[in-house]
């Protein structure tokens, strides 16, 4: 039977928060959504025009129709409104014994408008968190609701609000971080105009027993609108699925930091989510992927957003850089595919891993014809490629790759290799949604197009689907993954002096 969700909140006219992001998330992620509407609102991306909440008994009728009928696996609450709203909702969960019950306090809009009246707050407190399976308050919710009244500046601070918020009720607390970036050690709340810090956001998950820190690089974005509704439905989701709280908020995490990394503008405001950017992503968690990434964020931040990067899209790169750098990638073809054959080597005991190996390798043939090609649309010839000269940094980079492939096992290969792999896939990916990416004009589209297409980020996928798969089998003591953390992070600091080289031209 298909797993369902149900969608307790009020509408958004402009489509991108409410029940629309509610509904377009349980269908994303594979989940039957049933809704039932608390209020309408006349909102765009600049702001709430206008609020016209439902009558109480108009929302118990909502819910019982659904219920009696379809039934649910999960719900999850979104703006409830009003202190009539509130009460009726926490009968329907009693009655009908929902117990994967999302609570995601909406009190204030991204605009600023206010969708909870205040004398409300004491009935969502007393008639609902006890019903929650987890509660997922933003930072200004979390100081609204608790009790104390010294505002959130640190994760510490987070951790002491959670705390608060668990004591009334709910049996877990995820408070959401994206107000409050952080610098590099999370040591401190940095100014979010800042544009030269690199910027990490902490979310703060507690079960009563042990807190769970999630860390991500802060998305510089104002697409932003609805990403707690859209948060809150992908738990449900996961709970409606069988998850357990843990699973469904780390897949949910990533599925909207995903969703806001491909996010769209549209409207003169706060933009929506991408929400169908490519949820079969997220079948799984690629916990091991992004325990690589979080072990070096900073530079892997630098990697994926090095100036040679962000020239290509603002497309003010100079032609003697690119051709220098497209020249060097010829070489790194050659090694890459070589570094493939070694991972096929390496599969003693699996003929289809030997030949997806293969089939890797035939892919980067085709791949280098290719490449034969669009050099020379930029007038280098396959003579003049052949006779390149290869880079001190090209060196570097695939003689390491090769080394850990010779002196370590089919994991270390793999781990090596991976920094290119998902790196370009992520800078393809953003900067074909980034509405600052220049495309008219910009001889450099072709390449974003490239790395951002259906083809690489399936590669990009499997790669981790299978680099999951050989964690579970060859990561298993915690310095055997530093040593592999080691590893990824070398490999990304050449990646790094690889952007360098093509940027200066650098023999």
């Amino acid at each position: 039977m298909v797993a369902r969700s149900l969608t307790i909140a009020g509408s958004d006219s402009g489509g991108g928060a409410g029940i629309q992001a509610d509904l377009k998330t349980f269908t994303a992620l594979g989940v039957y959504g049933t809704s039932a509407l608390t209020a309408i609102t006349a909102q765009n991306t600049l702001a709430v025009q206008g609020i016209h909440p439902m009558p109480a008994e108009f929302v118990a009728q909502q819910l019982e129709s659904v219920l009696s009928d379809i039934g649910t696996d999960s719900a999850k609450t979104g703006m409830l409104f009003n202190t009539e709203i509130i009460q009726t909702v926490a009968s329907a969960i009693r009655k009908h014994n929902i117990v994967n019950l999302v609570i995601d306090p909406v009190m204030i809009s991204t605009s600023g408008s206010r969708l909870l009246a205040p004398d409300a707050i004491e009935s969502l407190k007393k008639d609902l968190l006890p019903l929650a399976m987890i509660l997922t308050p933003n930072i200004p919710e979390a100081e609204l609701l608790a009790s104390s009244s010294t505002p959130i500046t640190s994760v510490a601070d987070m951790r002491r609000v959670a705390t608060e918020l668990y004591a009334m009720g709910s049996k877990h607390v995820l408070i959401k971080g994206g107000h409050l970036p952080f610098d590099e050690q999370v040591g401190g709340a940095i100014d979010q105009s800042c544009t030269t810090a690199v910027k990490f956001v902490v979310d703060v998950f507690y079960d009563g027993a042990d807190f769970h820190e999630f860390r991500r690089e802060f998305i510089d974005t104002k697409n932003t609108h609805g990403t707690g509704c859209t948060l809150s439905s992908a738990i449900a989701a996961g709970l409606a699925k069988n998850m357990t709280v843990m699973a469904a908020v780390q897949t949910a995490l990533e599925y909207v930091n995903r969703a806001i990394s491909s996010s769209f503008s549209i409207g003169k405001g706060h933009g929506p989510l991408n929400h169908f950017f490519s949820p079969s992503y997220t079948s799984s968690t690629h916990s091991f992927v992004q325990y690589l990434k979080d072990s070096c964020p900073t530079q892997y931040h630098v990697y994926t957003r090095h100036p040679f990067v962000e020239q290509i899209a603002n497309g003010t790169l100079s032609k003697a850089s690119f051709q220098h750098f497209i020249r060097q990638d010829y070489i790194f073809l050659v090694h890459y595919a070589r570094a493939y054959s070694l991972a096929g080597f390496k599969e003693h005991d699996s003929m289809e891993a030997i030949t997806n190996a293969a089939s890797i390798v035939m892919h980067i043939g085709e791949e280098m014809k290719l490449h034969i090609k669009f050099c020379e649309s930029w007038g280098i010839s396959h003579d003049e490629l052949q006779e390149t000269r290869e880079a001190h940094a090209t060196v570097a980079y695939t003689r390491y790759v090769l080394e850990k492939g010779l002196s370590g096992d089919r994991l270390d290969l793999r781990v090596a290799l991976l920094p290119c792999l998902i790196g370009y896939g992520e800078i393809g990916m953003r900067l074909f949604h980034d509405p600052k990416t220049v495309r008219d004009g910009n001889p450099y589209w072709p390449w974003i197009q490239n790395y951002a297409s259906d083809s690489f980020q399936d590669a990009v996928r499997q790669g981790c689907d299978y680099i999951e798969s050989l964690a579970i089998e060859l990561a298993g003591s915690e310095s055997r993954r530093r040593k592999l953390c080691s590893v990824f992070r070398q490999a990304t600091e050449l990646e790094i002096q690889f952007w360098q080289m093509g940027l200066d031209q650098l023999d």
